[in-house]
């Protein structure tokens, strides 16, 4: 499948998803007591070569894991990461690299489309597709891994109140990108080619 193909495709995919549900109650008996390690970091750089930071804070909503791709007000690519505690390591792990995704392809320098419309939609789409798939090639997740993102999404979907079809058109997409040899570098020139951006400054 050509890069350009495979964009298409994620762009089909995405007007039948929702926005990202980042928010994670995790799939747990007691989300109140249990409490999860923190997942290392991973690497990030913007399209533009600049390095994102990650940091960690305990607001928002208690026992809901959730990550922000943002620019500080100096500037600076940064991924807020909230009550991660609450999140099995695994899937830490799949919000990390999703914000990062967002600073990768230049979603945090455009303009943020209307929420659950299409390009939202496609962002949050592609976005999962990159995270996904750098699990799968720079941290080794094969199926058991992935079922682990898989189920807690799940779970924290139906918790929210998404519809059983949206989640299972989220999943569908999810399990297809991890299925899919190409690499997230793939994805993310494809995007960038698509929006006339650059990878390097």
């Amino acid at each position: 499948m050509t890069r350009k193909v495979e964009l298409k495709v994620a762009l089909v995919v995405a007007g039948s998803m929702i926005g990202l549900a980042v928010g994670s109650a995790a799939a747990q008996q007691d989300q109140a007591t249990t409490q999860h390690a923190l997942a290392a970091t991973p690497e990030c750089s913007n399209n533009k070569g600049e390095t994102v930071r990650f940091g960690n804070t305990d607001s928002g909503r208690a026992g809901l894991a959730a990550g922000m791709a943002i620019r500080e007000g100096s500037g600076s690519p940064r991924v807020m990461r909230s009550n991660f505690s609450a999140a099995p390591v695994e899937f830490q792990q799949f919000i990390d690299r999703h914000e990062c995704a967002h600073h990768q392809t230049g979603d945090v320098d455009r303009p943020h489309p209307p929420r659950n419309g299409p390009e939202h939609l496609m962002n949050e789409s592609i976005s999962d597709c990159v995270a996904i798939r750098r699990l799968r090639d720079e941290e080794g997740f094969g199926q058991a891994s992935f079922e682990k993102v898989a189920a807690a999404l799940r779970s924290d979907m139906a918790k929210i109140g998404f519809p059983a079809s949206s989640i299972a058109s989220r999943l569908r997409n999810l399990a297809g990108c991890f299925a899919n040899p190409a690499s997230a570098e793939d994805l993310i020139n494809s995007v960038l080619q698509q929006r006339g951006l650059h990878n390097q400054p």
